[in-house]
């Protein structure tokens, strides 16, 4: 390229930076689109893993409610409770846990 008289060469260099630059901007278009389903995906696995589970409110009127993981009633992000230990929560009478109404925990807990 150094053979060419300068005018020629900078109207080169001016379409590589031009092809350089769009693909610049589709490598970071296509990055943009893999994080998304990347945190789609994230966000789905979350919503998987709470679903197997179960969530103690805790006593309201001397109860306790017994919630699906998944259940919108409530919010709770912490104390999941597995299969078993929900189990133990129904099983202990001080506790007084009820069945939440809407999201019906106990179909999850039958064998």
């Amino acid at each position: 390229m150094s053979d060419l008289p300068p005018a020629e060469r900078l109207a080169k260099l001016y379409a590589l930076e031009e092809w350089l630059d769009w693909q610049l901007n589709s490598t970071r278009a296509k990055i943009r689109t893999v994080e998304a389903d990347v945190e789609r995906a994230r966000v789905q696995e979350r919503r998987a893993w709470a679903e197997a589970r179960w969530k103690l409110e805790p006593a309201r009127d001397r109860r306790s409610v017994l919630h699906r993981g998944g259940c919108g009633i409530w919010k709770g992000e912490h104390g999941y409770l597995e299969r078993r230990e929900a189990l133990e929560a129904l099983a202990d009478e001080t506790l007084a846990v009820e069945m939440c109404g809407v999201c019906r925990p106990e179909t999850g807990l039958r064998e």
